[in-house]
């Protein structure tokens, strides 16, 4: 394969397929499901790309990373010059290539998509930025001269990560505050191993570290300290990226069951405290024989994956709507499938039955018809009538959704927020109501994904460099 391939020639190249683990083996481990391209793969997926001249895929992607570019260096075999050219914008190249739904993003812009698959943008992130690391080729980029102003990052999520390694750069000195005992938010807590390995972020999080951010874990801001002692301890900025880490609920009878958790316990205890090798790490999990997760997302898919892989014997997706109208990303519920899932569509919970002890043993569910569409587009959920049955299930997971951590809201006078709680702020430089404080990530729009966190944790960077070097005096 040579880069002097012919346009024509190149468009007859069929998209590369990733190796994965098997379903009947992956279901019962954690380790990574999908395996990587190799590097024939990986250049001749390379190759697909045509180099068009107005590259729509550069503007497709929130964190602006030169596509067309890095994918030349993969033609050419250069792949630790690739991953540099992808670091020039994206501080989290090994995550995104992961879990940024590229589908949706910079692939579903690819001119190729007009008639053919699209160019793997995603697949040839990871396999680029895996490639520099494993080889050790891993290089620090420039650091600008000290410039003496200070930064602080509430939360070690995308958008926290993603400010600390733009601003370093620029000579900023640069803290993340994060609440729990590893840095790397909802990347850690929510994703679970098989999806994004801990090691994947923690060497990203190594990587900002060793450019001279500085990282304190187990530091609740709004608790230990608030937004204005921030500034009293000599920070000039802040940016505040705390997550949407608000569980929501049905609050329907029997939600306080034992047996019953939050999408965000269930995941936390499983992924950052990994209770499923109890007891060698101690934070022990209910290990559930028929588990029901309510809720479409990649959330539920998380949970409903996870929980096959403690022991289930059977798990279920419990939704109201239809598999066309579930927001979670195709590949998600297709591995789900795969290794076993159970779906009950039109369905929804109205209400957990216990047994002597308080234990969750059964749910009452209704069908559901679907009518007109409502306000996010998709049809809404009418009951049936009569339609009533009992599911046994001796554990849920409840993946309905989040709102914003209320916490430096409640703690920070004149920040202000909307009705849902969200921090409201200037769309285009992430400035809250309160001079000098940043926000970005899903304490603004609510629940979202990785790469949208990133980009506007890009935008409040190049916001508040703008303000530390005209307006914040030494």
């Amino acid at each position: 394969m040579t880069e002097q391939m012919p346009k024509k020639e190149r468009m007859k190249i069929p998209r590369q397929t990733m190796p994965e683990q098997e379903p009947d083996v992956r279901n019962h481990n954690f380790k990574e499901v999908p395996l990587g391209l190799t590097e024939e793969q990986a250049v001749l997926e390379a190759n697909r790309c045509i180099e068009c001249k107005k590259a729509p895929c550069i503007p497709g992607c929130p964190v602006e990373v030169d596509i067309p570019g890095f994918i030349r260096l993969v033609m050419d075999r250069d792949y630790a010059a690739a991953a540099r050219k992808i670091k020039e914008t994206n501080s989290l190249p090994a995550v995104c290539g992961r879990v940024c739904p590229q589908e949706e993003q910079c692939e579903i812009v690819c001119t190729l998509h007009k008639k053919f698959k699209p160019v793997a943008i995603g697949y040839l992130e990871r396999f680029v930025s895996d490639w520099e690391r494993e080889n050790n080729l891993v290089v620090l980029p420039e650091i600008a001269p000290p410039t003496g102003r200070k930064v602080a990052c509430v939360g070690s999520g995308p958008a926290g990560l993603t400010v600390a390694g733009d601003l370093v750069k620029l000579g900023h000195a640069v803290t993340i505050f994060e609440a729990l005992h590893k840095p790397g938010g909802v990347l850690v807590y929510g994703i679970p191993e098989f999806r994004l390995p801990k090691h994947i972020v923690q060497a990203e999080c190594d990587f900002l570290a060793e450019m001279g951010v500085e990282f304190q874990n187990s530091t609740v801001v709004g608790k230990m300290d608030t937004i204005d002692e921030l500034f009293e301890m000599g920070y000039d900025a802040v940016f505040i990226g705390t997550g949407a880490g608000l569980p929501n609920f049905m609050g329907i009878p029997g939600e306080n069951l034992i047996g019953i958790y939050s999408a965000n316990e269930y995941l936390t205890r499983s992924n950052l405290m990994r209770a499923y090798d109890f007891p060698n790490n101690d934070t022990p999990i209910i290990i559930g024989k028929n588990v029901a997760v309510l809720g479409g997302g990649n959330t539920a898919m998380d949970a409903v994956r996870t929980s096959l892989r403690l022991g289930a014997d059977n798990a279920y997706i419990v939704y109201r709507r239809s598999e066309a109208e579930m927001p979670a990303r195709a590949e998600e519920i297709h591995h789900a499938m795969d290794e076993g899932v159970q779906f009950h569509m039109l369905t929804t919970p109205i209400e957990f039955i216990g047994d002597d002890d308080n234990k969750v043993k059964a749910m009452e569910c209704l069908r559901m018809d679907l009518g007109e569409p409502d306000a996010s587009g998709r049809r809404r959920p009418v009951p049936i009538e009569g339609s009533n049955f009992i599911m046994e299930v001796d554990l849920v997971v409840v993946a309905i959704g989040n709102s914003s951590n209320p916490l430096i809201p409640q703690t920070t006078p004149g920040l202000d927020t909307n009705k849902w709680g969200n921090i409201t702020v200037n769309d285009d430089t992430m400035l809250t109501s309160r001079k000098g404080v940043y926000a970005g990530g899903d304490i603004v729009t609510g629940g979202a994904t990785v790469i949208l966190a990133a980009g506007a944790g890009k935008k409040a960077a190049r916001a508040i460099h703008k303000y530390l070097m005209e307006e914040v005096e030494k």
